[in-house]
């Protein structure tokens, strides 16, 4: 079973005071907001999720909303640009401080305190320290009489990061928050010497947030379609009409609603901020209902999204012409991401599912169980929405029930499961069948067998069908040595080869 770790379990009194704290806050905003609004609010201000209906959720994946029930660099961003803006302006009307001290440095300094708290209300999982790291960065420039949103600022906060969690590099966070960014970044960078004066007044801030949405947009889809496998289409729409919202009615009356707490008095900012979730709610129930509002997509090849991500900080990055030539890179990822090659065959790490690639698409062994696993094969497939049950009547499984029969690369094949797989593991592998069973073999044989000793060294299991034969790749293989993960164990049993594998 698929664990996911939600946060560190918290060590101290310390930790456990502040976690029983959240837990508190959480309850509170859900008893008095109610229902979807009080578990959305909760959400943005403790980190705390488990009140959201998978429905809800699935309205804001598909309407590209769902960055906003993340505490990550947007929460962040406008909630220390609030406080940011209030301190300054607020202390800007005191003659005897504005004259005597550095308030835009003292405004720096005090909101860098608020992100720290917000930090540890919100339970301080990854993306939200990756956010607090990068407006640090920022605020302490302000601090020091730097610039604070420049390309330096930015790749200074991912070398923090990266030095603190190197695995963070190859996770959707990292990718999609460094890429909204440095686009963001490079090209308001470009437009800082403009004056706007040709667009009337009213209409800059919409400007401001229509540019800012779409730049943000397009950095970040090739990686969440990389890795969700979906594509939001009308995601932009979505994101100019709830974006601003969060940033001049949610996020201040949050930090109003955490004023007040200890007075009894949040119920005035949760008030206000309920009229705004209310709106994002409404607003990604009605884009996710549009018509093709959501697609889906195949997981790219491994070199596909390092090639475009490389085209687009060409393009960014550089100066002169030369510049240009990151579109060439980008499309040539796009290109091989196209050409991208599904497995033929792939085996679970129980040994329990089997899916195949056949003229209809990927087909299951069975209709339920290893649901996980199934899910993910369908998603990396790019038929995300396809249910378990369909992918199981496709043709490409023959057989009853527990000995379900396939044919790989010319190669027969069986899947054995259940009471009695482990009597018939023999007589199968004398016919030099393709192999994969729940069971343990310790016997001899021509087969390829992918047994429980097999699967428990090499993880799942993917298998390619192109002009040089079968090529087996083993999870175990493509996890590597790296810091964050376990040593790879060598030895063990293999599945023994055939004239045409390749391993």
């Amino acid at each position: 079973t698929p664990v996911l770790l939600l946060e560190r379990a918290e060590a101290g009194k310390a930790g456990l005071f502040i976690h029983r704290l959240r837990m508190r806050i959480s309850a509170g905003i859900q008893t008095m907001l109610g229902g979807d609004v009080g578990a959305f609010a909760a959400a943005i201000m403790t980190g705390d999720r488990s009140g959201m209906r998978r429905q809800v959720l699935d309205e804001l994946r598909a309407s590209n909303l769902a960055h906003l029930l993340a505490i990550s660099g947007l929460h962040m961003g406008l909630l220390t640009a609030f406080v940011f803006g209030a301190l300054r302006y607020g202390l800007a009307l005191i003659p005897v401080i504005n004259l005597r001290w550095p308030i835009k440095k003292i405004a720096a300094g005090l909101s860098l305190l608020a992100a720290a708290a917000y930090l540890l209300l919100s339970g301080g999982n990854i993306a939200t320290e990756r956010a607090f790291i990068m407006v640090a960065v920022m605020l302490v420039a302000v601090m020091l009489g730097r610039r604070a949103l420049t390309l330096r600022a930015v790749a200074l906060a991912a070398v923090i990061v990266l030095i603190r969690r190197p695995e963070a590099l190859t996770g959707p966070g990292f990718q999609m928050s460094f890429a909204a960014t440095t686009a963001l970044v490079a090209v308001f960078g470009m437009l800082r010497h403009w004056d706007g004066s040709s667009v009337p007044a009213p209409l800059r801030p919409v400007l401001t947030v229509l540019l800012s949405s779409f730049i943000a947009g397009m950095a970040t889809a090739p990686v969440a379609a990389a890795h969700f496998n979906q594509i939001a289409h009308y995601g932009l729409l979505a994101n100019v009409l709830t974006v601003p919202l969060m940033g001049v009615l949610v996020m201040p009356a949050a930090v109003l609603a955490a004023f007040l707490y200890p007075l009894g008095l949040s119920w005035i900012g949760l008030g206000i901020m309920r009229w705004g979730v209310l709106w994002i709610l409404g607003v990604a129930k009605w884009v996710a209902g549009l018509e093709g509002a959501l697609s889906h997509v195949v997981t790219p090849m491994p070199v596909a999204l390092p090639l475009i991500a490389m085209g687009g900080l060409l393009l960014f990055l550089w100066r002169g012409p030369l510049r240009f030539a990151g579109v060439a890179v980008m499309l040539a990822g796009f290109f091989l991401w196209s050409q991208t090659q599904r497995p033929a065959l792939l085996i679970s790490q129980s040994g329990g599912l089997v899916g195949l690639v056949g003229d209809q698409g990927r087909a299951l062994s069975k209709p339920r169980g290893d649901g996980f696993a199934a899910r993910n094969w369908l998603e990396n497939d790019g038929e995300g929405a396809l249910p378990q049950t369909q992918a199981f009547a496709r043709a490409g499984f023959t057989g009853a029930n527990g000995a379900r029969r396939f044919a790989i690369g010319g190669q027969a094949g069986v899947h054995l499961v259940g009471k009695g797989a482990g009597q018939r593991l023999t007589a199968e592998c004398i016919s030099g069948r393709w192999i994969v069973t729940t069971a343990k073999y310790d016997g001899q044989g021509g087969c390829q067998m992918f047994d429980a000793n097999a699967l428990k060294q090499t993880g799942a299991v993917a298998i390619y069908a192109d002009a040089e034969g079968l090529r087996v790749v083993t999870a175990k293989e493509m996890a590597g040595k790296r810091l964050w993960n376990s040593p790879m164990r060598s030895g063990g049993v293999k599945p023994r080869p055939t004239g045409q594998t390749d391993q």
